[in-house]
């Protein structure tokens, strides 16, 4: 089974493929800052299409939304993550949502693990020479891990 991770963001999203313990392609995509945000959200429709289009997976795991301290931030990662629920949904795909808390217990047995444990944790289950950068295409593989050990 191919699971396509997603770390949404407005800025950057950043998404993972795995089937098993396989790292099948990771990387993120990016909108420009000074563009507005209707164009910056279409971008992301455009290149989310693309992404799922070519990896073409059998489920999705997303990221779910935590409420941050930046009320700005919190609600341009919702609408990324809106536009992630959309294009999964026009492919007709299963979507599962994980917390970072989720996430991070899943991977390392510890809610509060921070990002180098984790990061180290993806490396060593997708048994990588290196971490996956950036951080976001990392995230989004912990995020498919996650989905892949929950349904065993």
């Amino acid at each position: 089974m191919k699971i396509l991770g997603i770390d949404p963001g407005i800025g950057i999203c950043g998404f993972g493929l795995i089937e098993g313990n396989k790292m099948l392609d990771c990387g993120v995509v990016t909108t420009p800052i000074n563009t507005p945000l209707p164009g910056r959200l279409e971008e992301l429709y455009n290149s989310l299409r693309e992404v799922f289009d070519e990896t073409k997976p059998d489920v999705v795991s997303v990221e779910k939304l935590f409420f941050s301290k930046n009320i700005t931030t919190g609600i341009s990662v919702a609408e990324a993550r809106g536009i992630v629920l959309l294009v999964a949904e026009q492919h007709k795909l299963p979507i599962f949502e994980y917390t970072p808390n989720e996430i991070k217990k899943t991977l390392t047995g510890y809610g509060n693990a921070g990002k180098p444990q984790m990061q180290e944790m993806v490396r060593l289950h997708l048994k990588l020479k290196t971490i996956p950068k950036p951080d976001d295409a990392a995230d989004a593989l912990a995020a498919a891990i996650t989905h892949d050990l929950m349904k065993r």
